[in-house]
């Protein structure tokens, strides 16, 4: 009873901060991504009756605490699904920074939920595989489909998933990244979740989502970069400021992170199709069209404190690399 899964983090252009269900991570609003199709997460579930607990190693480290709590939770629930009570062996890896804002969490659990429902022997439908990676993980109900995606915010359970509105090749997008920092942040997006309703900003930003990811969609759709960026940076900048205004509060830009931000705001003045995105950390998504990505990368080279630069195009849904035929 083993599988291998890969999916790829994903770069929200309409934000996910807060939850109507903590437990649940049924989000306050809903929420845009893309998928980035050069960053992965493989995870391997080995479901072994010779186990009396479930076990974890992150990138060759073994976990525990909170990291392995959060991998069993998701597990009985799929231990409940296939009606089994096995224990299992989770070994997952990342080929880009963890924990420090580039979404691990969201491919972690989108690659968890499809590894551990194959490998248990269930044959979950994309809806069904997003809902369950949700419960591990926000975001990650953005990780299992392809391409562009959006997350409907539901008001329960079962309504609350992400499916794919556009495909990959739909728009010529890249993903920069702009890494300012690799150290695992202090505070986690679970723990700014829970106080996200502490900001006096929160029901504002809620309230005004629905009418910005409907532009988000629209510019998306048109594959109008014009008013795709003001829209995507209005979003990010609205986040953060619920975020610096919590109790506590959250401050994860560093002075490198501003310096991007003014950067790319004085290019896109002088013509540059090019705007930029942050999520709970400090490193700078810089999104732009493919044919000026090299461009934009030799610029962010110049600006000092810019240690790393990533590179992502549209990437495609979580995907099954392996699965050992069950015994039965």
């Amino acid at each position: 009873m083993k599988a291998t899964a890969e999916a790829h983090p994903n770069i929200a252009f309409i934000k996910y901060w807060g939850n109507r269900n903590q437990i649940l991570r049924i989000p306050a609003n809903g929420s845009l991504s893309m998928n980035l199709d050069s960053l992965f997460t493989r995870t391997t579930v080995t479901f072994d009756p010779n186990l009396t607990t479930d076990g974890l190693r992150l990138n060759h480290v073994p976990a525990g605490g909170s990291a392995l709590s959060r991998v069993s939770d998701l597990l009985e629930r799929v231990r409940r699904l296939a009606n089994i009570d096995t224990r299992a062996e989770v070994i997952s890896e990342n080929n880009f920074p963890t924990g420090s804002g580039i979404a691990s969490s969201a491919s972690a659990f989108a690659a968890l939920a499809l590894a551990a429902s194959a490998a248990a022997g269930l044959n979950l439908s994309e809806k069904q595989l997003s809902i369950l990676a949700r419960t591990g993980s926000g975001s990650a109900a953005r990780s299992v489909p392809g391409g562009f995606v959006e997350w409907k915010p539901g008001n329960s359970h079962s309504s609350s998933y992400a499916y794919s509105i556009a495909p990959p090749e739909h728009w010529d997008l890249a993903d920069l990244i702009a890494v300012v920092s690799t150290e695992h942040k202090v505070t986690g997006s679970t723990s700014g979740h829970a106080i996200a309703d502490s900001s006096p900003l929160q029901a504002a930003r809620v309230d005004d989502a629905p009418r910005r990811l409907a532009a988000c969609r629209q510019a998306l759709l048109d594959r109008d970069f014009e008013k795709f960026a003001e829209v995507v940076e209005l979003d990010s900048n609205i986040m953060h400021a619920v975020m610096q205004t919590s109790t506590p509060p959250l401050i994860y830009w560093q002075p490198a992170t501003i310096a991007v931000m003014h950067a790319v705001r004085a290019w896109r003045k002088a013509g540059l199709p090019v705007c930029y995105t942050i999520d709970a950390g400090p490193n700078v998504h810089i999104l732009t069209l493919k044919p000026e990505h090299s461009k934009v990368k030799r610029l962010l080279q110049e600006i000092p404190g810019v240690q790393d630069i990533l590179r992502a195009f549209p990437g495609g849904p979580a995907k099954l690399i392996y699965q050992e035929a069950l015994n039965v």
